[in-house]
């Protein structure tokens, strides 16, 4: 099949995150022979195929030598004995043949002609203080950069977890541009946090949606089927792929927007010319044990509120907001472990316990939410609305335990000591 010059569009999309539209060419050529040859047993039956593949790699960049290896790979039949693929590597091994040092023949090629590309200079070296407050939040920052960008090409394959990683990444870099105000221009990083709001919940459409569904077909599926009555999976079903393929196609579309693309560049300057201000050049101790206490105080008032509120959809609203705080507390502490070392671990794990607490909590308000719709279609097709009627007094009994074991969790998470240990 002869080759195009032209990238496929997919496989630039995929490289998009890194590339934030810049131009794709060819740096390096390729060339593989392959030969194969077969180990079988004392009947003849193949127990494995070794390839050996000698490769020549050469640059388009540069007028540097040609580089040539072979490489060998052993793939065992679908019946032979896992364990003779350590005979034949021990057997390699006495022969001189050791294991490859590079992960592909792409990543030896870049390495041995030269081609790679070179890491960019720290542009942040000169203004930066060793030590400060600025190292340990631009430290976290481009970290939480680092995974955004990762993940990307697994969400466009749809990868398993994928999504929900990558809002988290979004989450956290988010939480973290607000309680470091103090080291951050927020004039600077208050327009990223508003994108990073709007493709979290482009994100979020998709990840709700697989978690709720999941949620959901395990309560049916733990229901004893004499409790399940009328169409209640394919009604499930149905309602899931129409939503699911509209999430979907929201994510898709966000990550090829413009907006995006604005977004990554933003987010790659801020880590390569921070907006410093002055405290940022401070010892991160006290910048950060301030930046914590903040959150947490806001928390406190949050969880005080929901807690003082009786049961109803004024005190779920409450619930959401608290566990939005408890969030944002636990996030603060993450970019404070290497300067506050147990006690920013420990508080953040309480706090962590609570935001589980309200999370569960939350996800009923959602179920709960979704299961009254399906009543009310399954109840307009003339199908029984018992079962949903089951699943929605299932997830309200949930919730009240989780109402009931707040308190609980949150006097862990409140005690003064935790708090006194960061100072």
């Amino acid at each position: 099949v002869p080759l195009s010059d032209t990238v496929p569009d997919a496989l630039r999309d995929l490289a998009l995150s890194r590339t934030r539209g810049g131009e794709l060419r060819p740096v390096v050529r390729i060339r593989s022979t392959r030969s194969t040859r077969h180990l079988v047993d004392s009947q003849g039956a193949v127990l494995a195929e070794l390839s050996l593949d000698k490769v020549r790699a050469e640059s388009l960049l540069a007028t540097t030598t040609p580089a040539s290896w072979t490489e060998m790979e052993v793939e065992l039949t679908e019946d032979a004995d896992p364990l003779l693929l350590d005979l034949v590597d021990k057997a390699l091994r006495e022969k001189g043949i050791d294991r490859a040092s590079s992960p592909s023949k792409l990543s030896r090629a870049l390495e041995e002609t030269g081609t790679g590309a070179s890491r960019l200079p720290d542009t942040c070296a000169e203004t930066v203080v060793p030590g400060s407050a600025a190292e340990e939040v631009l430290r976290y920052v481009d970290g939480q950069v680092h995974a955004l960008v990762d993940l990307d090409p697994a969400v466009r394959r749809g990868l398993p977890d994928s999504v929900h990683r990558m809002r988290v990444a979004c989450r956290r870099l988010r939480s973290t541009l607000r309680s470091y105000r103090a080291v951050l221009e927020r004039e600077v990083t208050d327009p990223i946090r508003e994108e990073l709001k709007w493709l979290g919940g482009e994100l979020g459409a998709e990840r709700d949606q697989e978690v709720l569904m999941e949620r959901l077909g395990v309560r049916i599926g733990a229901s004893p089927r004499e409790l399940v009555l009328g169409p209640v999976e394919a009604r499930l079903q149905v309602w899931n792929v129409s939503r699911t393929s509209k999430a979907r196609q929201r994510t898709l579309d966000a990550l090829v927007s413009p907006r995006y693309l604005a977004l990554l560049n933003s987010l790659a300057t801020l880590t390569q010319q921070p907006p410093l201000r002055r405290k940022a050049a401070r010892k991160p101790e006290k910048v950060m044990v301030k930046a914590i206490l903040k959150e947490y105080d806001q928390l406190a008032g949050r969880v005080a509120l929901a807690l003082e509120l009786s049961s109803g959809t004024e005190r779920d609203a409450a619930l959401h907001q608290a566990r939005k705080a408890a969030k944002k507390t636990r996030y603060a502490t993450e970019p404070a472990r290497a300067s506050l070392g147990t006690p920013a671990k420990r508080l953040g794990k309480r706090v962590k316990a609570v935001q589980k607490v309200l999370g569960d909590h939350q996800d009923t308000v959602v179920a709960r939410d979704a299961l009254r719709h399906l009543a009310l279609a399954a109840h307009a097709a003339g199908e029984p609305g018992f079962t949903w009627g089951l699943l929605y007094g299932q997830e309200q009994a949930v919730a009240e335990a989780r109402e009931r074991k707040l308190p609980t969790a949150w006097a862990d998470a409140s005690k003064p000591g935790l708090r006194k240990a960061l100072v």
